[in-house]
């Protein structure tokens, strides 16, 4: 994988006719079951393409290499994960509500993606390769914008919190633990998700020190 040309992640040619549609699904869904299986290191296009029953040059005309289906992947699980917490933060009442709101969210995330095996095979496999880990702190990055917008008009005029950079830092850790706790053993990933929800409460929205 070459990390230096952005290009090679995303689609090659995008489809547009509902054969071709429905061609990428089966790739991405085949894609995603080998992930489950084996990882991503181990997931080979040769084999995705067999299993799919495509020719492999159909398989490279959408997508460049590999991690290309990473990507698509991953932006199917970012989507939904943005989506959800935009509806969860369109009506903070107050910031005491955007906090319970942050634990309800984490919550949901867990249940969520704890039941779907290739979700943590995709998202791990943002670790090796340099481009698809800046997609996924892009996406951390645009979680905390949602949460920082809806939070904004709450914020009393004299906080002394730098709020960019704090729920920037707060979107990636939140996501870094639930992953952890989704290849964790249930009761152990419950207790965590607890004392996460406990240190969110005292100090997501505290002010710094003197």
């Amino acid at each position: 994988m070459n990390p230096d040309n952005p290009d090679r992640i995303n689609f090659r040619k995008r489809p547009q006719q509902e054969r071709s549609i429905q061609r990428v699904d089966v790739i991405l869904s085949v894609a995603a079951a080998l992930i489950a299986e084996k990882g991503v290191s181990a997931t080979k296009m040769t084999e995705l393409a067999t299993v799919a029953a495509i020719p492999i040059g159909s398989v490279y005309q959408y997508f460049p290499d590999k991690a290309a289906i990473v990507r698509a992947l991953l932006e199917r699980h970012s989507s939904r994960i943005r989506q959800k917490v935009g509806e969860a933060f369109a009506f903070v009442a107050s910031l005491d509500h955007a906090i319970e709101l942050v634990c309800s969210m984490i919550d949901w995330y867990y249940r969520e993606f704890r039941s779907d095996p290739a979700y943590i095979g995709v998202w791990l496999g943002t670790d090796i390769d340099r481009d698809i880990l800046q997609l996924n702190i892009q996406h951390s990055n645009r979680v905390a914008e949602i949460f920082l917008e809806s939070i904004r008009p709450f914020l009393p005029a004299e906080s002394r919190i730098d709020l960019e950079a704090r729920t920037q830092l707060f979107s990636h850790l939140i996501g870094a633990s639930i992953r952890f706790a989704i290849v964790s053993e249930d009761e152990m990933a419950l207790r965590m998700l607890y004392e996460l929800k406990q240190v969110i409460r005292v100090t997501l929205l505290a002010e710094p020190a003197q």
